[in-house]
């Protein structure tokens, strides 16, 4: 009987494989192309992009103007499928906007930095300088507990120390004008980027008029060395404004046919400076908004479940949906810097994953990418199909062209995370390593549309499969699993195999190869959210047991 039920099952899945899988995937990449991606982020990138700012405001109204264009209407017709709000809070204080600045060396009128060429040089908060500017003498410190003995009050303070901290304690304690920071991680590459600055940011004051200079290598090695000729003070002018007003958020649906109530919900985060970071996303989910509509104006695709898109401040604006929503939400994929031409930036198209043991154990061909991540506990780990189904679909739409694409373990620090912490699967899509990560150096040249193509279609396809998915899903999402998990536990036996033959723990590695056994035991019980019928209950059973027989199998081949 189980032979027959396993052989009926395969027939299913292999039925939807056949069908709506690559009907799905098919007609994603029948309409994906990266152009709306791609203009998309060439216009937002043009903006310095903070909540309330000019340049965020334009870029939200931009990606509105799209969503017209794609039929999407304001909120309020009950009968509508497709529609649109913005939302508007007030901010906590005025909106930082930089305008323009310069800094030149004042003994001999050479020029240091220019606005026009390094859009990062003003910290974040940093105030104007008279509209004449400022020179002042330069001192020197290596270490904050130098500040003590040094005389700044009334004169600039240039240190390789991170400017939160420097400025709190030059400005704030020592009466320090401004300071002037150098700080770059090795991964930017910056003795070959000579010109790149990283963005960064100063404490919010409501008074004062202090300011902060980030410095690139090259202006970092030109001032080391003035000062070590003799050279004793800088001219620094800036401008930059303050402006009262409110954060917005995009809020677009696309509402489902049947369970409009269940939402997948994508998050593009419109902050940061950067082509890659983050108007990629932006784009990306503006294109996936357009090409969704299109597909349910025309009839080829009529969703069970809403879809959901956001476009507002990273981390905030989702954090806020979740709390509001979230007892609708059953996935959520943030799309952040998802445009990289790799050629160029370096790294790779990464689906960073749901806590999984890889983020306890890190080893094999799991790697922690340099943004890092710390280890969880077991009682720390999520387990879902997510992560599985989506590497599935990313990796068909990789087999569709010449494309990269990998995996890291749970990091954070992107809009996943409010999902996440509220119990709802889901998953990052981004690229690391990035040699221009939030550098001024991250324009529209190290974008590729095709990797947005490819980004937008692997995403509708998840997306689509998702919002419409009920027991076939379900069903072949259980075939994936149970070969997900026989893989992981032959890769994961290996491993512990050559470390007890270096004289390793049988206990640890008999641990590592259970957590797998049991995570994915648990994954095989979260299908149930697709379909409840009888058949994917006795199936999820099936699955479970097979998962477990084998992990018992593989703990006695050690």
């Amino acid at each position: 009987m189980r032979t027959l039920f396993i052989t009926l099952l395969l027939l299913v899945a292999g039925n939807y494989l056949s069908h709506a899988q690559k009907g799905y995937a098919d007609l994603s990449n029948e309409h994906a192309t990266g152009e709306t991606a791609y203009d998309v982020t060439a216009y937002v990138e043009q903006f310095w992009r903070l909540a309330g700012n000019p340049g965020f405001d334009s870029s939200i109204y931009y990606v509105v103007g799209k969503l017209k264009n794609a039929g999407f209407v304001p909120e309020g017709d009950s009968n509508a499928r497709l529609t649109y709000r913005i939302e508007k809070r007030p901010l906590d204080h005025p909106a930082w906007h930089p305008v323009d600045a310069q800094v030149s060396l004042a003994g001999n009128n050479e020029l240091l930095l220019n606005y026009s060429n390094n859009r990062n040089m003003i910290s974040v908060n940093s105030r104007s300088t008279p509209t004449e500017g400022i020179t002042a003498p330069v001192v020197r410190i290596r270490e904050l507990e130098d500040l003590a003995a040094a005389d700044v009050r009334g004169k600039i303070v240039y240190g390789e120390i991170h400017p939160y901290y420097l400025f709190n304690a030059a400005v704030g304690e020592f009466g320090a004008l401004g300071i002037m920071t150098y700080g770059m991680p090795a991964y930017l590459e910056p003795e070959t980027n000579r010109r790149s600055i990283q963005f960064n940011s100063i404490p919010y004051n409501d008074s004062g008029e202090a300011w902060s200079i980030a410095l690139s290598y090259a202006a970092n090695e030109q001032l080391k060395e003035y000062l070590e000729n003799g050279g004793s003070e800088v001219h620094v002018r800036i401008e930059t404004e303050f402006i009262d007003s409110d954060e917005l958020t995009i809020v677009a649906q696309i509402h489902g046919k049947s369970n409009p109530d269940e939402e997948v919900v994508l998050s593009a985060h419109v902050q940061e400076p950067g082509a890659n970071d983050n108007a990629s996303g932006v784009g990306a989910a503006t294109e996936i908004a357009e090409n969704l509509a299109g597909l349910v104006r025309s009839g080829e695709y009529d969703p069970e479940r809403t879809i959901t898109f956001l476009w507002g401040d990273e981390i905030v604006s989702t954090r806020r949906y979740v709390e509001e929503h979230g007892e609708k939400i059953k996935w959520g994929f943030s799309l952040d810097m998802v445009g990289e031409n790799t050629a160029v930036t370096g790294g790779s198209f990464l689906i960073e994953k749901m806590p999984d043991p890889s983020a306890i154990w890190t080893r094999g061909n799991d790697k922690h990418t340099e943004w890092g991540g710390s280890p969880i506990g077991k009682d720390q780990l999520q387990p879902h199909y997510l992560n599985d189904f989506v590497i599935s679909k990313f990796t068909n739409q990789a087999s569709r062209s010449e494309w990269n694409v990998n995996t890291n373990p749970f990091e954070g620090g992107s809009d996943h995370v409010p999902f996440l912490r509220a119990n709802i699967p889901s998953v990052l899509f981004w690229h690391f390593t990035d040699q221009f990560y939030h550098t001024d150096q991250d324009r529209i040249d190290k974008v590729s549309q095709e990797t947005l193509r490819n980004v937008v279609a692997g995403t509708m396809t998840s997306v689509m499969e998702l919002a419409s998915g009920g027991e076939a899903l379900a069903l072949n999402i259980l075939r994936e699993i149970e070969q997900a998990a026989k893989t992981r536990l032959d890769a994961e036996t290996a491993l512990s195999r050559n470390i007890l033959q270096e004289g390793g723990s049988k206990k640890d590695q008999e641990e590592i190869i259970r957590t797998w056994t049991s995570y994915y035991e648990d994954v095989a019980g979260t299908v149930e959210d697709l379909s409840g019928s009888d058949v994917v209950k006795t199936a999820i059973k099936e699955t479970r047991k097979s998962v477990a027989d084998y992990g018992r199998l593989k703990i006695g081949e050690m």
